[in-house]
């Protein structure tokens, strides 16, 4: 029995049949495996079909339809050619319009974005290293030298940003280079010189960066209170960063800048622990211990660059009056064998096996030079360390000495007098060359300025406890002054004489050291003084004993073993000048006469028993 071929209508109605389920499970979103047999029914039944037709299941292929296709005329008229030409080409040059169009769109919507972005811009951005590479014709102004009298001018700068704002499409910088800062501004322009990308740079670097600002320099129609320089100010065109800053600083530059919110004491203890008064302007401010953390940083402020300052100048000062006086300056040990004065507060180390200290001052060898070497007048800036356990406002334990030594004919007064006079030159000489520095410290930390006779007022050590007993204060002629006895009698004698500025004359002999010449006319008393600045001493200092036999007495009255001396009274057995000297704080002279109330806001890296860094 053979069976029936289907036809070709038959097996198209069973492939629609087929795929319609197929369709219709997809639909419903059933699983394959439900209608693939379907679909392999499907299939078989198109391969019957093109067994049974000899050809593919579906519509015609585009060449079939070619064959099928009636034949048309092989040309249209003339007429009808030249328009569908025409029409042709019109809707080319159309479409090549529009394309056009879109790319100059394109082209010009690339340039916008270029130019707010800044591609291609040289006038801003980070700058190379500077590596000593090369050198260039850039012509540098200081910031302290942008005045009025350059407006016009094109200026080229280097400083600390030190604060940075973004106001609109434009940006405001502060600059600030040493003591002096000057105000930066630029804006967007349409010919994109100054693009949106640098305004946004410009006002987005990190504060305390160092940059170089290009620029014409203009007056402003206002002062701008919070620069230096109130009168001008730079429309910048160029912006560099020379040395990107950390983001997160340890503190903000106007924190550390601010007024003191009160006076703090200059005097007692100083554990570092002190917290700041509440200021009535709720603003924060920056506490000691915190700025010498950072004293990289905390110098920056222009209060501690005119400290700074300031004190370059009582050294310049000290060596001018001393240059100009006949005196030498010289340079003596630090490291020396035993103790300098032959105390016990000394710091020891070991020196190739034998015991030695840092020196406590230049004594032994400035008295060796001025009245045993021949050179008389002689004085020496260098550090003198004290391992003194004084956690107080007023003591370190290593500070800068400016000391003196010189030989004199009758009486000490000699001394006396070169103190006086150096002090004077010393004070004029701040008052005279450094009135913006003054300012600009007086601006964080207020002060009166100090008062001083000409010449300085003397008293005695007498006088001056008399001072004190009249006022109410327990004091003996022989007892030693206390800190806060000390402070009274400053007060009495500025409200007495006028001054914040006096020697006294004529101490007890047995507060002073061992090389202290007696008094010749009272045993109790010696040839020493000390000179006051504010109520604070800033100088000790005597006639020395220059007979070896009287050195040795008063060196066993102290109980210093003589060994340890050999070499310094040795030093006076070949012939020593009478002669007499001084040691001076140069950090106490600084910190008195701008009224600080801690001696380590005058010290550039301070030292005591709690601090050994930076």
């Amino acid at each position: 029995f053979q069976r029936k071929m289907p036809t070709e209508e038959e097996l198209t109605a069973t492939i629609a049949d087929l795929g319609a389920k197929i369709k219709a499970a997809k639909a419903d979103k059933k699983p394959k495996e439900e209608w693939a047999p379907i679909l392999n029914d499907m299939q078989a039944a198109k391969a019957k079909f093109k067994e049974v037709t000899g050809k593919d299941f579906g519509p015609p292929k585009e060449e079939e339809k070619k064959k099928k296709a009636p034949q048309q005329p092989q040309e249209a008229s003339d007429k009808n050619k030249a328009k569908r030409e025409a029409k042709a080409k019109a809707k080319a040059e159309k479409e090549a319009k529009k394309k056009a169009a879109q790319e100059e769109r394109a082209r010009l919507a690339k340039l916008k974005a270029d130019r707010l972005a800044g591609v291609g811009a040289t006038n801003f951005g980070d700058a190379p290293m500077v590596r000593s590479g090369e050198v260039t014709s850039k012509k540098w102004t200081m910031v302290g030298d942008l005045k009025p009298n350059l407006a016009g001018t094109e200026v080229l700068i280097r400083g600390h940003l030190q604060t940075a704002r973004n106001v609109g499409k434009g940006a405001f910088v502060l600059v600030r280079s040493s003591l002096y800062s000057v105000q930066c501004v630029c804006f967007e322009t349409k010919d994109g010189t100054i693009s949106q990308a640098m305004v946004k740079y410009m006002a987005a670097l990190p504060p305390e960066s160092i940059v170089d600002v290009k620029g014409t320099l203009t007056v402003p129609d206002q002062p701008i209170e919070a620069a230096t320089q109130k009168m001008v100010e730079i429309q910048v065109s160029e912006i560099h960063c020379i040395s990107k800053a950390a983001v997160n600083m340890p503190f903000q530059m106007e924190d550390a800048c601010r007024p003191d919110a009160f006076k703090e004491t200059a005097y007692g203890a100083y554990t570092g622990e002190e917290e700041q008064k509440a200021a009535d302007d709720g603003m924060p401010r920056v506490g000691q211990e915190m700025r010498l953390d950072y004293r990289w940083i905390d110098l920056r402020t222009p209060a501690n660059q005119s400290i700074f300052r300031i004190e370059s100048m009582v050294g310049q000062m000290f060596r001018e009056s001393l240059l100009a006086k006949g005196f030498v300056e010289i340079h003596t040990p630090k490291l020396i064998g035993g103790a300098s004065e032959g105390g016990s507060e000394v710091f020891t180390l070991d020196y190739f096996g034998r015991p030695a200290c840092l020196a406590m001052s230049p004594q032994l060898h400035k008295q060796m030079t001025a009245a045993c070497s021949g050179f008389e007048k002689v004085f020496e800036t260098g550090p003198v360390f004290r391992a003194e356990n004084s956690n107080t406002r007023r003591h370190l334990c290593e500070f800068t000495g400016l000391d003196l030594e010189m030989a004199i004919h009758e009486h000490y007064d000699e001394v006396l007098e070169v103190f006086s006079d150096m002090f004077i030159a010393m004070f004029d000489g701040i008052n005279e060359r450094c009135k913006n520095e003054l300012e600009r410290v007086r601006e964080q930390h207020p002060f009166e300025d100090l008062k001083y006779l000409r010449p300085t007022l003397k008293i005695t050590y007498a006088e001056g406890c008399k001072l004190l007993r009249d006022a109410g204060v327990d004091q003996g002629d022989l007892d030693d002054l206390s800190t806060e006895n000390e402070k009274k009698l400053g007060d009495i004698v500025k409200e007495k004489y006028g001054t914040d500025f006096f020697f006294m004359d004529k101490y007890p002999l047995a507060v002073r050291p061992f090389y202290t010449m007696p008094d010749p006319n009272n045993k109790d008393l010696s040839n020493s003084y000390d000179f006051f600045i504010r109520g604070q001493e800033i100088l000790s200092g005597a006639q020395r004993i220059h007979d070896p036999d009287l050195l040795i007495e008063r060196a066993k009255a102290w109980e210093i073993p003589l060994e340890e001396i050999s070499a310094y009274v040795d030093s006076f057995r070949n012939g020593a000048m009478p002669h007499g000297g001084g040691g001076i704080g140069l950090e106490r002279v600084v910190m008195l006469f701008l009224d600080l109330p801690n001696i380590r806001k005058a010290s550039w890296f301070p030292r005591d028993p709690k601090r050994l860094s930076p």
